[in-house]
């Protein structure tokens, strides 16, 4: 076992993707079941490669001269669903560490076990950063019984990327595959934000249909940034557009939901939004050095 760490080029590189997924293991297991899987393919319409391999995207970024947080998330207590192994994304993402970037993920409802591997998979792995997704591992961010998790976050020095607004995993499902989108208002990780100062937080995706909310947490809060990734940038809100243009410019970070989003369609998109020439390098790399906590 090799930890992970750095060796890429942040000077060299076009963009950081501040947002992929890594949606199969070594051994063929998929991060989401069948239903959900198939649902998801359908929702997003990629018509590409729905699982590639965290090898493939190594080289699918390599290519593109970008860099990659990649990540799968743990909801085996509310799927029961045994998740992706996040060792193994860390670890072959020390073996490409010219171009992925780590994050963990660990199951909210486990309690002080998940406490325990946050610290495991930082000290012993390398990751530089975990990922929620409150809808899909149900659970709500504010309650206090998750805050010792945010605890350990705040010890390690890494950040949080949160999931929130809509979500396409059980979109157009009976129920939607029981999973309930007001998990993954920001709102509620507002309250985390106050709470945790020094945790550096990220509100994934534009939060549709709390944008407007989200816009405001970002300008309120220091330590809170917002990725625009799950979406093509033409559909983004336009409130989100013009405050990632001014207000927020310092608060934006390129991602693309990667590979449900294809970053190239992401990226010919993006180029078409009114986006000031001096802004657009903040959005796609200077603002996630910033997250990552390379720059200052």
């Amino acid at each position: 076992m090799s930890k992970y760490e750095y060796a890429i080029d942040f000077d060299a590189i076009d963009a950081i993707d501040i947002h992929t997924h890594v949606e199969i293991d070594g051994c063929g297991h998929r991060s989401l079941d069948d239903e959900l899987m198939a649902a998801s393919e359908q929702y997003f319409k990629s018509g590409a490669e729905r699982t590639p391999t965290i090898q493939t995207i190594a080289e699918h970024y390599r290519a593109r001269n970008m860099a990659a947080v990649v990540f799968t998330v743990d909801a085996a207590t509310t799927t029961g669903h045994a998740p992706n192994s996040v060792e193994e994304i860390a670890e072959v993402a020390a073996s490409h560490n010219d171009v992925l970037i780590p994050f963990g993920s660990v199951d909210p409802w486990r309690g002080k076990a998940a406490v325990r591997r946050v610290h495991r998979l930082v000290e012993e792995f390398g990751v530089k950063g975990f990922k929620f997704h409150p809808s899909l591992q149900g659970f709500e961010p504010n309650d206090r019984r998750f805050y010792p998790i945010y605890e350990a976050l705040v010890e390690e020095r890494v950040p949080a990327l949160f999931h929130t607004g809509q979500t396409g995993i059980g979109a157009g499902l009976p129920g939607g595959h029981g999973i309930k989108l007001r998990y993954s208002d920001p709102m509620l990780i507002d309250d985390v934000a106050a709470d945790f100062p020094e945790l550096t937080i990220v509100l994934a995706h534009p939060s549709v249909p709390w944008v407007d909310a989200q816009i405001s947490i970002a300008t309120h809060k220091s330590n809170v940034y917002i990725d625009l990734s799950g979406w093509s940038p033409k559909y983004f809100p336009p409130q989100l557009v013009k405050a990632a243009n001014d207000l927020l410019r310092n608060k934006v970070l390129f991602g693309s939901d990667f590979p449900v989003i294809q970053v190239d369609r992401w990226r010919k998109d993006f180029a078409t939004l009114d986006i000031k020439p001096e802004v657009e390098p903040f959005i796609l790399k200077t603002n996630a050095l910033r997250v990552l906590g390379i720059a200052s």
